[in-house]
C-alpha cells in the first residue's frame, strides 16, 4: 500500500508490519522521543516537524547541534534515502525546502529573542539564578515594590539598581514588606553578575518577543517552522532550558482556550529535555506538570527529546501518550534497568520481546506507539522511520543569512531599545534627592538659621538645635514647592512682628 507524508489528517511516521501515523486531532496530548546518542533522534524530529508543516501547523523546535537547520533547505536524492522511502512505500517523496525562521538569543545565527525582567518573573529568575528559599523571597519583594512604584523592569541593569535600593531601603521596608537582609540581597546581586557573565543580558531587553510571531503560516498554506540556534545557548544549560520554560508559559498565558481540534495550533520540540528536569526544585517541577496538563487545552503539542526515558519525572512522562524510543545501550545495571523501565511504558506487543528489540534497534529504527481513538496509545511497533524531504545536516552561512533576511520578521527584533525604566527612575530619584541636600542645606539650613542652630556642647560636638530638627523632618516629608511655601508664610510672620 503506498503512503503519502500526509493521510486522512494523519501524519506518516514510518513503517512496520503496517503504516505507522501520528493522527492530527490527537498530537496536543504530547509526546516524547528518546534514544542513545547517533540512534536517529534528530531525523525523526525533522520528519515530524515537516510533517506538522506540511499539514498546516506551526512549529517551534531547538537546534541543538545545528543540523536540523536544514530543514530549510532542498534536501537531496541520496540513495539511501531514495532506498528508505521504497522500503516504507513512500510514493510522493520528493525533496523540499520548508518555510523557516531562525532565532537566536543571542543575536547571532538568527533573529533576537528577548524578554523583560517582569516577563520572566521572580520563580523562573529563582531558578535561573540558583537562589536559596530565602533569597527567593526577597527577590519576590523585588518585584512587588517595582509593581508598588510603578517601575518597569526591563533589564538585569534595572533588577541591580532595585537591589541596591532595596538594600539602602531595608529597614522602612520591613514594615509593609517583611525583613530584607542584606546578605541575601548581596547573595542575588552576585549571581546577577555571574548570569551577566554568561550573557544572558543578551536576552533581557526590549523589544520583547511577541509570542504570537511564532504561529505564523507561509503563504502556500504550510506552518512555519521556527529554528532556535541552541549551540551556544546549550553552554548555559540552565539559561537553555529555563528559557524554552519561559516560552511555554508565555504560550500557556497568551493562547486562548479551545479544547481538542482537528490539529493543533504550534508543536513545541523541547530537545536535550533532561536539562529541564535535572535539579529541579519541587515549585518548578509542579509548575512544569501544571503547564504540560494545561497547555493541551490551548491547541499546544509539547514533544520532549531526550536520551533516557527516565530524564523526565513520571508525572510528566504519564501526560505524553505520542512516543518514539530508538536504541539504548545497556552495558551496566543501572542501564539495564532503564530499558527494562522504557519497555513498562509501551502497550505490550505479545510478538514483540520489546526490551530486547529496543537493545537490537538499528539507526533508523525505532519502537513507535502513538495514540489512536479516543486517545489510547496502539500496540508498540518496531517501525522503520521515513525518510526527511529537507537537507540532513546543517544549511551553511550563507544560507542561513539568506534565510534570515528573507524572514517576515527581519529589522523588527535586530535593535534594541532602551525606555525609562527602573534603573533610569531610581538614578532621578537620586539625582534630585542629591540637589535638594545641596541647595543650601535646603528648608533644613534656612530654618536652622532663623530659628536658632544648635549650640556646641562640651568637647566641641554640636548639639542639634530646634530648627535643624525642624528643618531636618520637613526636608525628609515636604517636596521643595512646599518647602519653598512654607519659607515664604514664615518670612511674613517675622516681618509683621
Amino acid at each position: 500500500m503506498s503512503q503519502s507524508v500526509l493521510q486522512d489528517g494523519k501524519i506518516f511516521v514510518g513503517k512496520s508490519g503496517k503504516p505507522e501515523y501520528l493522527d492530527l486531532k490527537l498530537a496536543n496530548r504530547h509526546g516524547l522521543i528518546t534514544g542513545a546518542t547517533g540512534t536517529g533522534k534528530t531525523v525523526t524530529l525533522q520528519v515530524l516537524a515537516e510533517g506538522f508543516s506540511s499539514a498546516g501547523v506551526p512549529v517551534f523546535a531547538s537546534d541543538i547541534k545545528g543540523d536540523l537547520s536544514g530543514i530549510a533547505a532542498i534536501g537531496e536524492p541520496k540513495d539511501f534515502l531514495v532506498k528508505r522511502a521504497g522500503e516504507v512505500q513512500l510514493t510522493d517523496y520528493s525533496n523540499q525546502a520548508y518555510p523557516s525562521i531562525f532565532w537566536d538569543v543571542f543575536g547571532q545565527q538568527g533573529h533576537p529573542i528577548r524578554a523583560t525582567v517582569a516577563d520572566m518573573g521572580p520563580l523562573l529568575l529563582s531558578r535561573l539564578l540558583e537562589l536559596n528559599e530565602v533569597q527567593e523571597g526577597v527577590l519576590n519583594v523585588a518585584f512587588r515594590i517595582a509593581s508598588d512604584e510603578k517601575m518597569p523592569l526591563v533589564d538585569l541593569q534595572d533588577l541591580r539598581a532595585l537591589m541596591v535600593n532595596i538594600s539602602e531601603r531595608g529597614k522602612t521596608l520591613t514594615t509593609k514588606y517583611g525583613n530584607v537582609a542584606a546578605t541575601s540581597v548581596g547573595s542575588i546581586q552576585r549571581r546577577l553578575l555571574v548570569l551577566e557573565e554568561q550573557g544572558a543580558q543578551h536576552f533581557f531587553g526590549e523589544p520583547a518577543l511577541d509570542i504570537m510571531d511564532f504561529i505564523r503560516l507561509a503563504p502556500d498554506g504550510r506552518g512555519v517552522i521556527n529554528l532556535l540556534a541552541a549551540d551556544k545557548l546549550m553552554e548555559k544549560p540552565r539559561l537553555y532550558a529555563t528559557f524554552l520554560l519561559w516560552t511555554l508559559t508565555k504560550l500557556w498565558q497568551t493562547l486562548p482556550e479551545v479544547g481538542d481540534q482537528p490539529k493543533p495550533k504550534l508543536v513545541f520540540f523541547f530537545d536535550e529535555a533532561h536539562l529541564l528536569f535535572n535539579e529541579a526544585p519541587k515549585p518548578l517541577l509542579e509548575r512544569i506538570e501544571q503547564i504540560a496538563r494545561l497547555i493541551r487545552s490551548k491547541g499546544v503539542g509539547v514533544y520532549f527529546i531526550t536520551q533516557n526515558p527516565t530524564d523526565v519525572p513520571d508525572s510528566v512522562s504519564a501526560q505524553l501518550g505520542n512516543r518514539v524510543q530508538h536504541a539504548l545501550r545497556a552495558f551496566t545495571p543501572a542501564e539495564q534497568r532503564t530499558v527494562r523501565a522504557a519497555a513498562e511504558t509501551f502497550r505490550k506487543n505479545p510478538d514483540l520481546d520489546t526490551e530486547r528489540v529496543i537493545l537490537e534497534l538499528k539507526v533508523g529504527e525505532a519502537l513507535v506507539s502513538m495514540l489512536e481513538n479516543k486517545g489510547e496509545p496502539s500496540i508498540v511497533q518496531r517501525t522503520l522511520i521515513r525518510p526527511p524531504e529537507g537537507r540532513i545536516g546543517p544549511v551553511s552561512a550563507e544560507e542561513r543569512q539568506g534565510v534570515i533576511e528573507y524572514s517576515p520578521y527581519f529589522g523588527k527584533y535586530e535593535e534594541r531599545t532602551d525606555r525609562e525604566s527602573a534603573s533610569e527612575i531610581l538614578d532621578k530619584r537620586s539625582s534630585e534627592a542629591a540637589a535638594q541636600e545641596a541647595d543650601g542645606g535646603g528648608i533644613g539650613g534656612w530654618l536652622g538659621g532663623v530659628l536658632g542652630g544648635g549650640k556646641a556642647a562640651a568637647g566641641g560636638r554640636k548639639r542639634q538645635g530646634v530648627g535643624d530638627m525642624i528643618g531636618r523632618e520637613l526636608q525628609r516629608s515636604l517636596a521643595r514647592t512646599a518647602a519653598t511655601t512654607i519659607k515664604n508664610i514664615i518670612v511674613k510672620g517675622i516681618t509683621r512682628r
